[in-house]
């Protein structure tokens, strides 16, 4: 239907008590199976890139292929920077037409996080774009080059930097982490009702990759509105282009796109289930 802000999908979300998926991409056998199973489904969804992907997946190619996806989708669809690191990145992302930029201040220390986050909603706001923040230390990283460790977002905190920065959205630490789990995580539900009690914007629920899909709607029913997916898609997607080239039949390079894309689309497909029931 359309390219739209984040917080357009995230106000509808809200309201349907429902929670929308933000699903990592890396290439354009990613973007495709993700439309795809939003499109069957009809349900909005969130294509986003994180800045660590860049080196794989450069943004000068990446970000015109997912503003034109979002563009010609038969459902809405926002295209967001995950993880910006750098004001460069977040304004070029801006320029290609991304609607959400997330600047990933959160390991600095409260006070700082604030400052750099008041200057991407500055930004941001020029562009008419929806902007993310995280509070709090999620484990790991989005390519596991580095784990700063898990601190819980305190909820006073919350509510002050939601305050005073004027984000649309915010990610929190309640015991997730990016990557693979070695088993699934003991999310703090209790920590995400106060944090949500306290603040009146959406919540993000980062590293949700395997963890379980009660834990999901447990968490989207005490106020997280958006789930990022990255981790599970690409293990997907390797793991259908595996099954491919094991099989005997004479391998060809249109074979292996649908299987990559078949990989994308089914992980897409459930967790769009899972953040709807």
């Amino acid at each position: 239907m359309a390219l739209v802000t984040m917080k357009t999908l995230l106000e509808q979300a809200e309201k349907n008590h429902r929670g929308i998926g933000a699903f990592s991409v890396g290439n354009m056998e990613m973007i495709k199976g993700a439309v795809q199973a939003a499109e069957e489904l009809n349900t909005p969804i969130i294509l986003q890139i994180a800045e660590v992907r860049l080196n794989y997946s450069p943004l000068a190619l990446m970000g015109p292929m997912m503003v034109q996806a979002a563009r010609e989708a038969k459902v809405d669809i926002a295209v967001h920077l995950d993880h910006g690191l750098t004001m460069d990145v977040v304004k070029k992302a801006l320029d290609y037409g991304f609607t959400s930029v997330m600047y990933d201040s959160s390991t600095y220390p409260f006070e700082e996080n604030i400052e750099r986050t008041q200057e991407v909603v500055k930004l941001a706001e020029k562009y008419g774009a929806t902007t993310e923040a995280e509070l709090g230390l999620v484990g790991g990283s989005e390519d596991g080059s580095c784990d700063h460790g898990i601190r819980c977002t305190n909820p006073e905190d919350a509510k002050i930097f939601c305050e005073r920065t004027g984000i649309d959205a915010l990610a929190v630490a309640i015991g997730n982490a990016h990557g693979n789990y070695p088993v699934a995580p003991k999310l703090a539900f209790d920590v995400l009702e106060e944090i949500h009690n306290k603040t009146e914007i959406p919540l993000v629920l980062h590293g949700g990759s395997g963890i379980t899909d009660e834990d999901f709607q447990k968490a989207i029913s005490l106020g997280i509105v958006k789930v990022n997916i990255a981790t599970a898609s690409f293990n997907k997607l390797t793991q259908r282009a595996e099954e491919y080239l094991k099989t005997e039949e004479k391998h060809n390079f249109f074979s292996l796109n649908e299987a990559m894309v078949r990989g994308t689309y089914e992980n897409v497909k459930h967790h769009i289930k899972v953040f709807n029931c």
